[in-house]
This record gives structure tokens, sequence and C-alpha cells, in this order.
């Protein structure tokens, strides 16, 4: 049963995911944010009605959209909003940006711009909790998209072979870039066969649901069977969430493969208003309640802003420092 305390957690973590990404986006349009960002909006109910199970010593592997699962997982906004103006003060001292943010601390094990790049770490991470023991559990991030990436196709054998404590959380926001996901479509597939991805993870014996990722209780009481089958020690699951971007692919996208109308129809499925119409018809929050916390969140974006502006940039002599590679080698 949810406490109050939790769904509210809950409803706070979705809004301060969608004030910190409208921000972004305007703060990009302003010429402020330098490098590639893809925007998590409209997807909040999946980073955040899965990564509501976790707990301290769980990790996840993200993706190159990577900013809700970070707040989801409790990285500091502040550091974020550095990382992504690539000042020193950043989560990553500057030098990931927008698709590497990563804070071991907390058990984000980074975003990433290859895709399906996260498999291959989640495999890794759930490996070492299986010889650990303790029933910590690692959730695998990834789009539509990198479902036909081998490294991905060979991390769910793997886990499978393994029985490995993974929850492979499938993104499925109805486009890869720009071509349409094959489960949102009935025309000829021209990315897969299959009718969803939830139907080819049975081929690897793994357990697989298909979730309305707008509905962020739907994903927590999906995600829950996984993550406790996962604890138990008996293996993977995957889940296949149907969810929505409503930026581009990337900021600057002229999104011409979609229309108006159907970005307004997505709309009116908000993963945020549905959430609010729960709670206020079930009693947990009042209107002036969720308005408290929709301004705190506002007001954690604005802080986040201003030590990111006035934060310093990284000095040249610090060009080799925090990298892996050896400049002389």
């Amino acid at each position: 049963m949810l406490t109050q305390d939790k769904l509210l957690d809950m409803y706070y973590r979705m809004v301060l995911i969608r004030a910190f990404e409208d921000r972004v986006h305007e703060l990009f349009t302003q010429g402020k944010i330098p490098g590639f960002v893809h925007l998590y909006a409209g997807e909040e109910a999946v980073a955040v009605g899965v990564i509501s199970h976790l707990r301290r010593g769980d990790y996840i592997t993200s993706t190159h959209r990577g900013h809700g699962h970070c707040i989801a997982m409790g990285v500091d906004v502040k550091g974020m909003m550095a990382e992504l103006y690539g000042k020193k003060t950043g989560t990553c001292r500057g030098k990931g940006g927008s698709m590497h943010i990563a804070d071991f601390e907390v058990g984000m094990l980074g975003a990433n711009g290859i895709v399906g790049a996260g498999g291959p770490l989640a495999v890794g991470a759930a490996l070492a909790a299986k010889y650990k023991g303790g029933g910590g559990v690692v959730v695998c991030f990834a789009g539509d998209g990198a479902q036909n990436q081998g490294a991905v196709l060979e991390s769910l054998n793997a886990a499978a072979i393994w029985k490995l404590p993974i929850v492979f959380v499938v993104e499925d926001n109805q486009y890869a870039i720009s071509l349409r996901s094959l489960s949102s479509t009935k025309l000829q597939p021209r990315v897969s066969t299959a009718r969803s991805v939830a139907e080819r993870a049975v081929a690897f014996g793994i357990p697989s649901v298909t979730v309305d990722g707008m509905d962020v209780l739907a994903v927590y009481e999906a995600a829950k069977a996984a993550v406790e089958r996962g604890r138990a020690g008996e293996g993977p699951s995957l889940l296949d969430c149907k969810t929505y971007r409503y930026y581009g692919h990337f900021e600057g996208d002229p999104m011409v493969y979609r229309s108006v109308e159907e970005i307004d129809e997505w709309r009116k499925k908000d993963p945020i208003k549905l959430f609010e119409e729960k709670l206020l018809k079930s009693g947990i929050a009042t209107q002036a309640i969720l308005s408290d916390l929709r301004r705190k969140a506002a007001l954690e974006v604005d802080e986040a802003v201003k030590f990111a502006e006035g934060s310093p940039y990284p000095e040249p002599s610090e060009a080799y420092t925090d990298v892996f590679t050896d400049p002389y080698y």
C-alpha cells in the first residue's frame, strides 16, 4: 500500500523532471546550453514509477535521454544543470554534458550517447550484485530504437542464462529518432516483424509485460513484480512501457515526421495530469498541496540555473583530469 508521503514524493519527482526539462528547452533555445540535448518531458511516469522501488545499493543504466532517470534516482539538480552548462561544478565537472551525466554515489551509472550501450553495463553491475548477495537490483533503461542493437540482445541473453537481477525497461516513445516504432504502426514493418518488444523477450525466456507508460501507478505496479523477482534471485524481467516524448528527438529537431494533432492527442494523456486527477479523487492531496509542490519544483530549478550560471568553467589545465585515457600513451 502506497502511503501519502510516498505518493506525493512520486508526484514531486515527476513535476521536478518536467520543470527541469521545460527550462532546459528554453535555455537551449536562448543559446545558453552547448552540445546535444534530448529531453524527457512526457515520459516522467516511467522513470518515477520504476525507480520508486529502488533502494540504496541498487543501480540504473540510462540512455542519451537520461535527465528524468537522473532526477528520479536522486542526482543533484544543481549539479545536473551545471553539467549541461559545461561548468566545473557539474556532476561530471562539466566534461560529460547532457548525454553523459553519472553519479555513482546514488547508483546512477550514467547516461550514454551510444544507443543500447546500457545493456552490457547493466549485465556487469547485476553480475556483481549477484556475487555480493543482499538482493541488489539493476534497472536498464532503453528506448524502442535500441531493441535491434546486438549489444542489447546479447545482454538479454546473458541476463537470462545467468539469472541476473535486472529489470529491462523499454521506453517505447513511438519513434526511433524519426522512424515509427514497431508497435505504433500497422504499415509494412521497417525495423522488426515483432508486434511488441514484450513479445520478443519471450524468446529469451524472460517474463515481460506491456504497460501504459503514461500512468505512473500502472508502471509502479508492473515494476513491483519485476523488482521483487530480481531481489528473490529469479532472474530478469522486461517492462515494455508505451509512452511519448513531447519535444523532438533532440533540441532543434524540426519534427516533420509527426503531426501537431498527434502530439496534442498524446498530451491529453499527460502523465502528470493523470496522476493529479487520481491524487485529488482519492483524497490523497488537495489542489493547494499540489500547487505548493509545483512551486517548490520551479524554485528548485530556478536555483539550479542560478548555480550553473554563477559557476566557473574548468581551467584549460584540467583538460586531462577526470578522464580515463593517458594523454601520453
